[in-house]
């Protein structure tokens, strides 16, 4: 196949038509942004308590009737139980005063036969309230968080192979509908059960959207603006999308109808088919040749130069090459190394990412504030990243970010309760710092991979990602019994991540290899020491290589 650059560098780097492209693709990441994490509202669990019939209880006994338990140092009425409804009742009947008359810590209890009953200060509704997802049945909660991102899973899995056969631009809006009704299908959920099954479809439709998108704009957009939609424009646009959904929450406190709302988001991407374009590179991979030419053309008339008669000879496609597959990466032992350490520090970073993005609802303040701030914090964590990957270590950055995000959550835990604020910063500081490291990560690992097995690390490491996610939600459930334990398994988690991450080897101002030979000259743990020719010299025999260790380049021994 021709160099595709090469052959459109006419179009020049900027222009009207790559930056009406740039920001049509961008503003699709915008509801990504959210509709991947409403959970956080839809599933938030407000304060609760067990519903006490009108069974005609005196004022004192209708208080008391709840026992008061002790939590991280508060005292709170218990959430699961209730004193024993037919005893208070033949005691209130008697007369006899609780506290008084009546030692309450004799009394038998009860589970909450009658229901709960729920604060409706901060949410009308929400798949909590609706139905019951608290005590036995809380771990359904975490549960319906993980469905989205088994979504994600499956999503990453099959949007490749069906963006290569049917196209990007029609996978991205097949995804943009399936998107759309997935999340209406979702507001119309019947029972938990049907509500985890839509999820999942919202998650495999939001993942095969944002990857199909992101194809697309490096495959259509110019060197210099296919650089900054990967490193900014991408995030930050997902970041906005972030940023609106607790403004919508607020406004919309009935999960139904937020949910309707959200869905009913996506029809505004419908009149976009007609101005976003197919990528003229899968069009000559499936030797549309004539079809790719009259896009460039068109891109030519708008940016307002010249086309070439003949942009893309009939004879170019793809040139038989071996196919690689994940076989490939076990059978060398260093890439095999690389690509272990690769897995575990995409989980750990996954697992603090969404850990925290989970648990913004937990915090103490306002659930929409906090989120909002968590969303924010983002913004600057993409631009700093930005800037320090053009000049800085990757090794030496990633692990910074690593025991920054980290090392602050370890601190939360010695942060006492009167000081609530001071928990918050640290945790929007622990959110700044996993977001640095994730969009470091992303470039860090494509540069590790060789060419002919970049997709399959990629891809790889995309799955143990989405492992890490699916187990997040559970890491904050743990808070339900200690409100800081997720805080120190993360924090753990991520520390050890960074120490991982020191023994991969440096890839900054190193070309991009090409074949397995080349990444295995890379030194790290994974292969010890690097070899060196050493050249014996006699001058009755020619000169002979032998293989050595040694910590310098150029060795002569002489016989």
């Amino acid at each position: 196949m021709g160099d595709y650059d090469e052959d459109t560098a006419f179009l020049g780097q900027n222009g009207p038509y790559f930056w009406n492209t740039f920001f049509l693709l961008n503003t699709v990441f915008v509801s990504t942004g959210f509709n991947g994490l409403y959970i956080v509202f839809v599933g938030a669990t407000p304060k609760h308590h067990c519903l006490i019939p009108d069974v005609n209880l005196t004022e004192e006994w209708t208080k008391a009737i709840v026992p008061i338990t002790t939590v991280d140092g508060e005292e709170v009425q218990s959430q699961c139980s209730r004193y024993r409804l037919d005893v208070v009742r033949n005691l209130s009947a008697q007369g006899l005063v609780p506290g008084r008359d009546v030692n309450l810590t004799d009394l038998e209890q009860e589970r909450c036969l009658d229901g709960w009953h729920y604060s409706k200060d901060i949410y009308r509704s929400n798949i909590v309230t609706e139905w019951d997802l608290v005590c036995d049945d809380k771990w359904k909660v975490p549960f319906a968080s993980s469905t989205l991102f088994v979504g994600y899973l499956f999503g990453s899995l099959i949007s490749g192979h069906l963006s290569d056969r049917y196209g990007r631009k029609k996978v991205v809006f097949i995804s943009l509908a399936a998107q759309c009704l997935s999340v209406l299908l979702q507001s119309f959920s019947h029972s938990w059960r049907m509500f985890c099954i839509m999820f999942l479809f919202v998650g495999a439709s939001q993942i095969s959207l944002y990857i199909s998108a992101f194809v697309l704009g490096t495959e259509v957009l110019s060197k210099t603006m296919r650089v900054l939609f990967t490193t900014l424009g991408a995030f930050l646009f997902y970041c906005i999308g972030y940023m609106t959904l607790p403004w919508i929450a607020y406004g919309i406190r009935e999960w139904r109808t937020l949910l309707a709302v959200l869905s009913m988001t996506s029809v505004v991407y419908i009149p976009l088919w007609w101005f976003i374009p197919e990528s003229p590179r899968w069009l000559i991979t499936q030797g549309r040749i004539d079809e790719a030419e009259a896009i460039v053309r068109e891109a030519s008339r708008k940016n307002k130069v010249e086309a070439p008669p003949v942009i893309f000879k009939e004879s170019e496609g793809i040139s038989p090459s071996r196919t690689y597959s994940m076989l490939d990466v076990l059978k060398s032992k260093n890439i095999r190394c690389i690509t272990l350490m690769c897995l575990v520090l995409w989980m750990a970073i996954n697992i603090g990412y969404f850990g925290l993005s989970l648990n913004t609802s937990n915090l103490s303040g306002d659930p929409f504030m906090n989120c909002f701030l968590s969303a924010t914090s983002e913004v600057p964590a993409y631009i700093v990243s930005t800037c320090l990957l053009r000049r800085c270590p990757r090794k030496a950055l990633l692990s910074s970010f690593l025991v920054i995000g980290g090392g602050v959550l370890l601190l939360i835990q010695f942060i006492p309760n009167t000081l609530q604020y001071v928990a918050l910063a640290l945790e929007m500081t622990g959110k700044f710092g996993f977001t640095m490291a994730f969009s470091i990560v992303y470039i860090y690992t494509a540069e590790l991979y060789p060419t002919v097995l970049r997709n399959v690390g990629m891809g790889m490491c995309s799955s143990a990602a989405r492992i890490g996610s699916i187990t997040a939600p559970y890491v904050i459930y743990l808070g339900t019994y200690n409100k800081v334990l997720p805080y120190i398994l993360m924090g753990s988690l991520t520390i050890a991540s960074s120490v991982v991450n020191f023994f991969l080897p440096e890839t900054l101002n190193r070309d991009l290899p090409e074949t397995m030979e080349q990444m295995q000259e890379y030194q790290g743990l994974c292969n010890g020491p690097k070899k060196r020719n050493y050249v014996v010299k006699d001058e009755g025999r020619r000169n002979q290589p032998i293989q050595c260790e040694a910590k310098s380049d150029v060795h002569t021994l002489p016989l």
